[in-house]
């Protein structure tokens, strides 16, 4: 005999959702349990087939400059205008 183990939740949906939710699953001859079950495996079958975000390294154009540029803040207003 194969157990699979289930978790019991309590969520909160909407009257009207709910409403629409239940009268899809009467018409798609199913119950709002499925649908819910039913719509995050959707979800999660989705983000898993978006790429992952990658993590950017700086600098993200390499210069070949090996002097720094040294700049303080009043150079810095003196180039972009500030609000």
């Amino acid at each position: 005999m194969c157990y699979i183990e289930r978790m019991r939740t309590t969520i909160d949906i909407p009257d009207e959702t709910y409403k629409n939710i239940k009268m899809m699953a009467v018409q798609g001859d199913s119950t709002v349990k499925q649908m819910v079950l039913d719509g995050l495996d959707l979800l999660m079958l989705h983000r898993a087939s978006r790429p992952q975000a990658r993590r950017l390294q700086l600098p993200l154009i390499r210069s070949t400059r090996t002097d720094m540029l040294e700049i303080d803040n009043e150079q810095i207003y003196e180039i972009i205008d500030f609000p």
